[in-house]
């Protein structure tokens, strides 16, 4: 309510008013738009909860919004400029003061979008959030999308020559050159078994491994003492492991990222089970808070609990990763969460098991390994059903001499073929066969 007070002191009058102030304005932090092939994310930080209503407008495509409790800033008018040309859904955005605390942004789009606008709660480093998901309407097939960017021309080829065991122990072991020991042996003698029955006509189908790079987008994961971050670190280490998997006959590969964006856990086993992949293959870079821990892991699912306090604390901070990366709640398909829980089998976990044992042994050749065995946990990004699925912790990040060596293209290298290998010999012992899916 206004006051009005009239004072008087000697010949002096002196008039003092109070006007209502407008409640202050929320205010807007910081603004990141990440682009993607599967959808372009527009993120607001901002210090309190803001209310936002959207609607779509045709010829053309736009997208109109309108933010509640808001005054136009510099931060947001930033936002103009963070939208690239290159961009696969997003022309660009407008931004303007609609009417008296009320902001709209128009997003000019290049095709018909599906949004979903939702906001969250302070979490990690992060404020409040109001975030903006563009998916397409068209989405593509994903086996058809992965042949593609493969540059195959037929999703089953005809197979390559079959190597003879005496080359599979080459590529295998480069450097034995005593007799091979026993395991080895056995491996070999069924890859041979195996060539033989491709010898006789039968076909031999592709294999195809889906490879998970940790975290992305609004998660960037642990970071290192010299800035590195783990999101950047583990998609490097993805693509040097993608090639060198193509390399191999019969082999093709999917990246549940290939870029600087989010995609929640439990999406990332749906892109695997979509495109019927045969091994499931998440990389990531550890952290602690000493400094002075170190060495390279490997983890499996477990339907029991966790083999360590170790492995049970650091499953619990990857499934934080939805919280920090933020996942749409409302729209999150509860039916696909109850099967990525409910479903994962025995059977898998022994796969996934032996997958294990087959490339933690190839990793202790280039790397310490922080614990000689593989361990388990409840990883949410483990839970295919029908997939064989590991986690591969590379190193500690949070270690600087383990960071040095993660930056360093020498050791991702080492790191990969060590991965390959470790695949190659899970194979030779556990040949591909057709498999009924769940659906």
């Amino acid at each position: 309510m206004s006051r009005r007070t009239v004072l008087k002191a000697g010949a002096t009058l002196l008039l003092s008013v109070t006007v209502p102030l407008r409640a202050n304005a929320a205010q807007i932090l910081a603004v990141r738009v990440w682009p993607a092939e599967d959808y372009t994310r527009v993120t607001l930080e901002n210090d309190t909860d803001l209310k936002a209503t959207h609607f779509i407008v045709k010829d053309p495509e736009r997208m109109v919004v309108d933010i509640e409790g808001l005054e136009l800033n510099p931060t947001l008018k930033s936002l103009v400029a963070k939208i690239q040309s290159n961009d696969p859904y997003i022309k660009q955005v407008r931004v303007g003061q609609n009417r008296p605390n009320v902001v709209r942004l128009v997003f000019d789009l290049k095709e018909e979008v599906t949004p979903q606008v939702f906001t969250l709660p302070p979490a990690g480093n992060y404020k409040h959030r109001l975030i903006f998901d563009l998916y397409p309407v068209k989405q593509a097939d994903p086996i058809a999308a992965m042949i593609e960017k493969g540059d195959w021309s037929d999703p089953a080829p005809a197979p390559a020559p079959a190597p003879t065991p005496k080359e599979q122990l080459a590529e295998l072991k480069p450097d034995l050159k005593a007799e091979p020991r026993e395991e080895l042996k056995n491996e070999l003698k069924t890859a041979e078994a195996q060539t033989k029955a491709d010898k006789q006509g039968k076909m031999v189908r592709m294999i195809t491994i889906a490879l998970d790079p940790g975290h992305g987008g609004e998660d960037p994961g642990a970071s290192g003492k010299n800035g590195s971050r783990e999101k950047d670190i583990v998609l490097a280490i993805a693509k040097r492991l993608k090639a060198k998997l193509e390399d191999l006959p019969n082999m093709r590969v999917m990246l549940t990222r290939d870029g600087d964006y989010f995609v929640p856990l439990g999406t990332r086993v749906e892109k695997a089970r979509k495109v019927q992949a045969d091994l499931f293959v998440s990389i990531h870079a550890d952290a602690f808070v000493q400094p002075s821990a170190r060495g390279s892991s490997v983890f499996v699912l477990s339907e029991k609990g966790a083999t360590s306090s170790a492995a049970r604390w650091l499953a619990d901070k990857e499934n934080l990763a939805d919280t920090i990366g933020g996942v749409n709640v409302k729209n999150h398909d509860k039916q696909l969460a109850s099967v990525l829980f409910d479903l994962s089998t025995t059977a898998q976990i022994n796969d996934s098991m032996k997958l294990g044992r087959s490339v933690l042994g190839e990793i202790g050749g280039i790397n310490r390994l922080h614990k000689g065995s593989v361990e388990q946990a409840g990883f949410a990004v483990l839970k295919a059903p029908d997939i064989p699925s590991i986690l591969i912790e590379t190193a500690f990040i949070s270690n600087p001499e383990e960071e040095a060596k993660l930056l360093d293209e020498s050791y991702q290298n080492k790191l990969a073929d060590a991965i390959v290998t470790g695949i190659r010999r899970y194979f030779a012992k556990n040949p591909p066969l057709a498999k009924n899916r769940l659906t």
